[in-house]
């Protein structure tokens, strides 16, 4: 297993009462686990694995839709007695927070998300989902409903043995410094918006 659990602890947040599990990676990351359960699942359990992003999740940037995706899955889990989110320290696809920096910078010159991260050097996406399907393991979760529009963390899941049973569409509106990046994310990702 590419995860060690490193800690858990009683997490109260706006959006109802979580366990708060760490985990580190053999990729030198710590992510976690927040889950919501009041009983043993039954069926798909809802999951939304949502990868680090501090200009968004915390800063409120506005080029991307991290954060609208991040409280609307947390809103979907409080209407859910059981259901789990797993935050994964991949911050910018996987390339780390100062060269999102710099990434941001070529798009600013025209550039996609997609040209920047290759013009730096890296693939259009670093981020390695199977530390997701290997927390899903921890827990002994087999199959789960999907919050996500991301195909490529289907896939994954399926290809280590999780079944994904049910795809939650996760759209959020675009505005006008977002838009490019999803339009990005739609046509040449594949991602389902």
């Amino acid at each position: 297993m590419a995860v060690e659990h490193a800690g858990e602890a009683f997490f109260p947040s706006r959006y109802g009462k979580f366990r708060i599990h760490a985990f580190r990676g053999g990729d030198g990351g710590e992510h976690l686990a927040l889950v919501r359960c009041e009983h043993a699942p039954h069926g798909a359990l809802p999951v939304r694995i949502h990868s680090r992003c501090l200009t968004g999740d915390a800063l409120s940037s506005e080029r991307c839709d991290c954060r609208e995706q991040l409280e609307a899955s947390m809103k979907y889990l409080e209407k859910k007695k059981c259901g789990l989110l797993i935050y994964l320290d991949q911050e910018g696809r996987g390339i780390g927070l100062a060269n999102k920096i710099k990434a941001y910078a070529l798009q600013d010159q025209g550039m996609d998300t997609i040209e920047a991260n290759i013009s730096l050097g890296f693939g259009e996406d670093m981020r390695d989902f199977t530390l997701a399907a290997d927390i899903l393991k921890y827990f002994g979760i087999k199959e789960v409903a999907l919050l996500t529009n991301n195909p490529n963390k289907i896939a994954v899941l399926r290809r280590e043995g999780i079944r994904v049973i049910k795809r939650i569409p996760l759209v959020i509106k675009p505005n006008r410094y977002s838009r490019k990046y999803l339009e990005t994310k739609k046509k040449r990702m594949n991602h389902l918006l």
